[in-house]
């Protein structure tokens, strides 16, 4: 006989699914709150990395400088010699700059291969201060008590780490350059933009040639200066070859971009040139040899420089892409940069500093407030300008070198030669999941934009998006599907593969069915792409 005390209740299966979607949602938002503080620390933490290499900076300029008088203890210490003689000056410097070295890739060899944020290397990167502030202080000092030969032995082995900092930090500029160029001139058919990528062109080129003529004026005092002649002359022949290029009809470039190389040449020529002795006749800025304001303000800025171009150079991994693709679209738990790289630049940029504070020269030692002066310094300048040159002249011409045979070659139809005027996705998503009838998890994100999770029901409307558009051909997007009833039932896919043939300005309808994800677009039949996987 049934209790009249006891109750059933049922549950109907929409009110579990309810349930379900209610604490997977909740489960999500929290995984997302972690992520982003997890971001946030990463974030910040590249700015305390950048403030104590400009605090090793200012430390190695004390060196070199003032420690002889200020530092009593040093020459007791026997590595140090007599008087303390290898611990100042250029020994001194080569010593925090070995510290320096030596701290960073540390860093860089535990944190290289980190992916993920959840990774404990990611909370070895962005925590942990008070340790890595002992273990900083920690290879500091006992840079001091290494012989003097090993020092010198890490001077040379410093000058070919400056070197390939230089090339990566040339790299990361023509990189930027020509990002900046195709974020401003997007569209070619946008007669605005047209217009300010020509008025921009103007002025960089207009800037070149007064640099140009600032350098003549002040530079060339008789024609006792050839080496000077010789170098601006180069670069004026740099700048022509440049434009005529840009201007080419197979080249298919934009003068804004080689009026900003132009400008970065130019400023590369006078900064080389700036770096000549003091005792050269054709240097007018320098032939006085006295330290003022002038001097000491240069000095600073010079500081200031190398701290940038190393933290500029440092968060700039996509440009070699050592860890992450270009254009591929990021997991919401990826690490934002590449913590290895980041400190592989740092521990190259503590080489490059000693090479700056020194003027590439282990023999003799620097002048005071002065920085990267001399022959030395000179050349490499001039060296880098043409590496700089030759690099931004190769990514001109290597799409035509590079390109197929005309044989070879295959003619595009009318779709795929409308595509280079196209940059945005307009992407739906509908759930026909008929048998289930379970909810469907989307999420897609491109470079540029995370559109975040949306849960569709069987039969809602369609959810439709599209991405901003990006300077490259396709605006390339990644999308994560997930059904079933704890969503076990899930597929990934990089949406620009399997749309790169068709026109981006279509209309794609993507339908989530029982067996597999089709797609179908106003012109085509439906079409299976992806079957689904299971955890």
């Amino acid at each position: 006989m049934n209790d009249p005390r006891v109750r059933s209740f049922q549950i109907s299966p929409g009110d579990l699914e309810a349930a379900r979607l209610d604490d997977l949602i909740r489960e999500i938002e929290q995984k997302s709150l972690f992520y982003y503080q997890e971001k946030k620390k990463s974030l910040r933490a590249r700015y305390i990395y950048g403030t104590i290499f400009l605090i090793i900076n200012l430390c190695a300029w004390f060196i070199r400088d003032y420690a002889q008088k200020a530092l009593t203890l040093l020459p007791h210490v026997s590595s140090c010699g007599p008087e303390g003689s290898h611990c100042f000056h250029t020994l001194g410097v080569l010593r925090v700059s070995l510290g320096c070295f030596i701290f960073f890739l540390i860093m860089f060899l535990s944190t290289w291969n980190t992916m993920k944020l959840h990774q404990a290397q990611n909370t070895w990167h962005s925590d942990n201060w008070s340790f890595k502030f002992l273990q900083l202080v920690s290879v500091m000092v006992a840079s001091f008590f290494i012989p003097q030969l090993y020092i010198q032995i890490y001077g040379e082995i410093a000058r070919v780490g400056a070197g390939i900092f230089l090339g990566l930090q040339l790299i990361s500029v023509i990189e930027f350059i020509t990002w900046w160029n195709n974020y401003w001139m997007p569209n070619n058919q946008n007669k605005q933009s047209c217009s300010f990528g020509l008025v921009m062109s103007v002025v960089f080129y207009i800037g070149s040639g007064c640099g140009i003529v600032v350098m003549y004026y002040f530079y060339v005092a008789s024609t006792a200066c050839a080496l000077n002649i010789f170098f601006i002359s180069l670069t004026v022949l740099l700048l022509i070859i440049m434009m005529v290029m840009s201007l080419h009809s197979k080249v298919k470039s934009s003068l804004m971009s080689s009026g900003i190389m132009a400008s970065y040449i130019v400023f590369l020529c006078w900064s080389a040139i700036r770096s000549e002795p003091s005792h050269t006749k054709c240097n007018a800025h320098t032939q006085n040899g006295h330290t003022d304001w002038i001097t000491v303000l240069s000095f600073l800025i010079a500081i200031g420089a190398i701290v940038m171009a190393t933290f500029s150079t440092g968060i700039d991994s996509e440009s070699f892409s050592f860890q992450f693709r270009k254009d591929e679209a990021k997991e919401e738990d990826d690490i934002p940069y590449s913590y290895g790289f980041f400190h592989l630049v740092f521990s190259l940029g503590a080489m490059y500093f000693a090479m700056l504070f020194i003027s590439w020269n282990l023999e003799h030692s620097a002048r005071k407030w002065s920085m990267d002066v001399g022959w030395t310094s000179t050349w490499v300048k001039i060296v880098n300008e043409w590496f700089a040159a030759g690099i931004y002249l190769w990514k001109l011409i290597a799409p035509i070198v590079r390109q197929p045979r005309v044989h070879e070659q295959p003619q595009p139809t009318t779709t795929e030669s409308s595509e280079a005027k196209c940059h945005k996705n307009t992407v739906a998503f509908q759930n026909n999941l008929t048998l289930s009838k379970s909810v469907l998890k989307v999420h897609c994100k491109s470079r540029d934009d995370d559109l975040g999770d949306h849960f569709l029901r069987f039969q809602d409307a369609a959810y439709n998006f599209s991405f901003h558009d990006h300077f490259i051909l396709y605006t390339r997007f990644k999308c994560i599907l997930s059904k079933g009833a704890n969503l076990e039932y899930h597929k990934t896919f990089l949406g620009y593969e399997a749309d790169k043939y068709r026109r981006c300005g279509a209309l794609y309808a993507w339908e989530a069915r029982d067996d597999a994800i089709y797609l179908s677009t106003k012109d085509e039949p439906t079409k299976l792409m992806y079957s689904w996987d299971k955890d």
